[in-house]
């Protein structure tokens, strides 16, 4: 008969949550997002930044340099994320792999002059990447076994109901290896 387990020893629930089918959607909607956000680009989105004012064009050339980054950068780690779930690769080398991916930061404001002018689309698109980089920080923490931050919007996402979780029993800090 195996023995359950140790009641200090801490259960780590991310690697499961990763291995779930929460994955399979994050998976999806990004690739997804990535393939739409690469069509718009080489279309429909090509042909409305050549209308745009000068201030608005450089703009939309910075945020669709920042937004195919970012994708690119999301898509790595998605890749890796799905290499483990299916046994490709281990835990360690995709942990391994992951720390080489540096996430570009999101702006903390987006805006200022041309922006107004932008395709609604586009900043769409934009605003669809940024949700897509916080939900991957929040999961690749939860598959790290560590603790998210909360977010302050108040939001019953994972994160919140981890934290009321982990303040309810007391345990704080880094679980045990």
């Amino acid at each position: 008969m195996s023995e359950g387990p140790n009641k200090n020893e801490t259960i780590l629930i991310g690697p499961r949550l990763a291995a779930s089918g929460g994955f399979s959607r994050l998976y999806s909607t990004g690739m997804g997002l990535i393939e739409e956000v690469a069509s718009y680009l080489d279309g429909e989105g090509r042909t409305s930044s050549r209308q745009l004012s000068r201030e608005a064009s450089f703009l939309y050339a910075t945020e669709s340099m920042r937004l195919t980054t970012r994708l690119m950068q999301l898509a790595s780690w998605l890749l890796l994320q799905r290499a483990v779930n299916e046994g490709e690769i281990s835990a360690e080398n995709a942990r391994v792999e992951k720390s080489k991916v540096k996430f570009s930061a999101t702006p903390s404001e987006r805006g200022g002059p041309g922006w107004s002018d932008l395709p609604e689309r586009f900043v769409g698109y934009v605003s669809k990447g940024d949700l897509l980089f916080e939900q991957v920080i929040k999961f690749d923490a939860l598959e790290r076994a560590e603790m998210p931050q909360t977010t302050p919007k108040g939001d019953n996402d994972i994160a919140d109901q981890l934290a009321k979780l982990q303040a309810a029993f007391g345990k704080a800090g880094k679980p045990k290896e």
